[in-house]
């Protein structure tokens, strides 16, 4: 009898494990995260370089939201080491605005994580010129923009740094009505690959993470039940990540537990493709 993921017997690991403590990874360090307001990955990272020791200046487009995020930051960590800036990634203008503002209220720079991203789902033969160009501009050209943005300042700087992208499994999987999405996310794979051997020549360090699959809110208002249910399914764990299950890569890959490491892209799944 062939066992299928609805009748197979659950994983001891399906069961998300509570939040670890913070363990000083990134204790001193200054960072910035763009794209951090909200529930998802950007938020859960940035309250974990926060648990980690480390100062986060917060990104996002959203007004409101980014204040909301500040402020729930603030009420945990202290005001003292939580600021902000509003930031378009679609500017190359406001990019380069954002990394000259960091570095002057965090009073530097040692981390920058590059979270921007634009998802959907429309079939390769319906979509629109708009829709194939809005989520590329969004998730790979931002990303192209920020890191340009860090580059020029750790030329000039006495220092180094780390970056740290968010790709996704869909830069190698392929998934119905994602071809936008899937080919933005390839393209930050392959731009965090070129880039790295670019940026040790100013000590900085570049690497990426590729989730499979995160539950948040906002990802259950623009994805059906049934689709999550499905790729859920399709993990080892017959669940998906929590989103401090991501943060805490991120962190690790912006801490100095791994210096010999650039270039990369590390998978967060049970399965690579």
């Amino acid at each position: 009898m062939t066992t299928t993921p609805s009748d197979a017997t659950p994983s001891p690991l399906a069961t998300p494990p509570e939040e670890v403590p913070g363990h000083d990874l990134l204790k001193g360090k200054k960072a910035v995260v763009t794209a951090a307001a909200g529930t998802g990955i950007g938020f859960a990272t940035a309250r974990r370089i926060l648990l980690e020791g480390g100062d986060v200046l917060v990104s996002d487009f959203h007004e409101r939201r980014l204040g909301e995020t500040v402020d729930k930051l603030a009420d945990e960590f202290g005001a003292d080491r939580v600021t902000s800036h509003i930031c378009d990634v679609s500017s190359t203008e406001q990019v380069d605005g954002l990394i000259a503002t960091a570095a002057e209220k965090l009073g530097r720079i040692d981390v920058l994580v590059n979270n921007a991203g634009l998802g959907g789902e429309t079939p390769v033969a319906d979509m629109t010129d708009e829709q194939w160009d809005r989520v590329l501009d969004i998730t790979l050209n931002s990303t192209f923009r920020a890191t340009r943005a860090a580059l020029r300042y750790f030329r000039d700087a006495d220092h180094g740094g780390i970056l740290v992208n968010n790709a996704s499994v869909l830069g190698w999987r392929a998934q119905r009505g994602q071809a936008h999405y899937a080919a933005a996310k390839a393209g930050v794979m392959a731009l965090t690959r070129c880039s790295a051997v670019e940026a040790a020549d100013y000590g900085v360090r570049i690497n990426a993470v590729a989730p499979s699959i995160a539950k948040h809110p906002f990802l259950a208002k623009v994805t059906t039940d049934e689709l999550l249910d499905e790729l859920e399914s399709r993990e080892a764990y017959g669940r998906a990540a929590e989103v401090w299950e991501i943060a805490a890569t991120i962190a690790m890959l912006a801490s100095d537990y791994t210096t010999y490491l650039t270039g990369e892209i590390v998978s967060i799944s049970s399965q690579r493709a």
